[in-house]
């Protein structure tokens, strides 16, 4: 079932900025797409329009074809997940996953037969009589996702619901999350401002800024093929070098790279150069490399990696993350001058404020 968003706006007052502007995109049937982006860019609010927790000012929501606009929350058939868990208290695990059953008013067999389905599920069959106080953050959130999945939902949708955990619980949720979907095949929508977690998870990526869609496609798509400056710049926490257009190329103090055909001589050019795409070493270029000089800042290690930050004759300052074994083969300290070799790098034309 798939979910299709067609010019979404919504404002929270009159003739103020919309939460979500003009919005369209497609969440293929069978996949997990992640809405990314960071915090205020309209995430959340436009999960809460797919639900129907809102209703948009223009605009249509379409699942498996129906036009749900205008269906209160109860009638659209969705699953959703919040960061809170949002469980009753008072209620047991049972109790909790049984509760949209016991509204649908379904036999009691019925439901007694659901919640065992979902206890094996989601690998909780030992604490059904459990209260929540009783559980760990990820044992809640397994909770959520099974009285979400209870109602057999035609979608799923998820608000940051791996946001409030520690590192490691969230990593193992994660991976727990992509094998619930490789079992039941559940059309997904996922609300995070986590790229690694978009990235890792998703079939589909869908990147937001100021309550606008920058860019939709595939994970590699928007690693590989960022579609403009906030993309490149949000996605891989690239560092910006700023110069001109110079005899056809982008002149970047002493780096040179490829510019787009269309560059007239003299436009500005903004080059975005992740961490791990700068070789660092101290002797001649790499061929089929560009190479640049900076020297170093300051340098961090950071578990196997070493985060170095180099300031270039520009001014411009470039972070870099090489391993840690080949930091130390450097032998380099704060201020000597290094030779670095950028390995790709993605280039747009014209003034941006980034």
């Amino acid at each position: 079932m798939s979910i299709i968003v067609e010019q979404l706006t919504r404002r929270f007052s009159p003739g103020g900025s919309p939460a979500v502007s003009d919005v369209s995109f497609h969440a293929p049937a069978g996949a997990i797409t992640s809405l990314l982006g960071p915090s205020g860019a309209g995430k959340s609010t436009l999960l809460r329009l797919i639900c129907g927790l809102e209703i948009p000012d223009v605009g249509r929501v379409l699942i498996d074809g129906v036009d749900c606009t205008s269906l209160p929350v109860q009638q659209r058939n969705v699953g959703v997940v919040f960061q809170s868990y949002a469980l009753f208290r008072h209620m047991t695990v049972r109790e909790n996953i049984a509760f949209g059953l016991n509204v649908r008013k379904l036999p009691r067999a019925e439901v007694e037969a659901r919640v065992d389905e979902m206890l094996r599920l989601v690998q909780l069959e030992a604490l059904g009589e459990r209260h929540p106080g009783q559980l760990s953050g990820g044992q809640r959130q397994r909770v959520a996702f099974a009285r979400a999945l209870a109602i057999r939902p035609r979608v799923l949708l998820l608000d940051e619901p791996f946001g409030a955990l520690d590192t490691r619980v969230r990593e193992e949720l994660r991976e727990w999350l992509h094998q619930l979907h490789t079992r039941t095949g559940l059309t997904t929508l996922l609300v995070t401002h986590d790229q690694q977690e978009a990235l890792e998870i998703s079939q589909h990526v869908v990147v937001m800024s100021d309550g606008r869609v920058a860019q939709a496609g595939s994970p590699e798509d928007i690693y590989d093929r960022p579609a403009s400056p906030f993309v490149a710049s949000f996605i891989g926490g690239a560092s910006v070098l700023r110069g001109r257009v110079l005899e056809g190329r982008a002149s970047l103090g002493s780096l040179a790279l490829t510019v787009p055909a269309a560059a007239r001589e003299g436009e500005a050019v903004h080059a975005f150069v992740r961490p791990h795409d700068i070789k660092l070493a101290r002797s001649v270029s790499t061929e089929g490399v560009t190479p640049f000089t900076g020297r170093v800042q300051r340098f961090k290690p950071v578990g196997g990696f070493v985060k170095v930050l180099l300031r270039m004759p520009s001014g411009d300052e470039v972070t870099v993350q090489v391993p840690r074994s080949e930091f130390d083969a450097l032998g380099v300290v704060e201020g000597d001058a290094v030779r670095a070799d950028v390995l790709t790098a993605s280039v747009f034309v014209g003034d941006y404020a980034i």
